[in-house]
């Protein structure tokens, strides 16, 4: 059940990254697909600040900050 939860709060993040982050992006599935993985980075990230968060909504806003970087990042290379 944690990897599924882990699944929808990722896309849940991607899809509030791409609404932050306006201009021309990766469409909603993209984004969705982005902030999944920007969820295990935002993660991983926050871990080694030595950061933690508890519950759902601290796992969205770590979740979506790691996605708006990654957002960020895909953007750039895109360049």
């Amino acid at each position: 059940m944690g990897i599924i939860l882990n699944l929808i709060i990722g896309g849940l993040a991607g899809w509030i990254a791409g609404q932050m982050m306006k201009g021309r992006g990766f469409g909603v599935v993209g984004n969705i697909l982005l902030g999944v993985v920007g969820g295990f980075f935002g993660a991983i990230m926050f871990r080694l600040l030595g950061l933690t968060s508890t519950g759902i909504v601290g796992s969205l806003v770590i979740s979506t900050i790691g996605a708006a970087l990654l957002l960020y990042i895909a953007r750039k290379i895109k360049k």
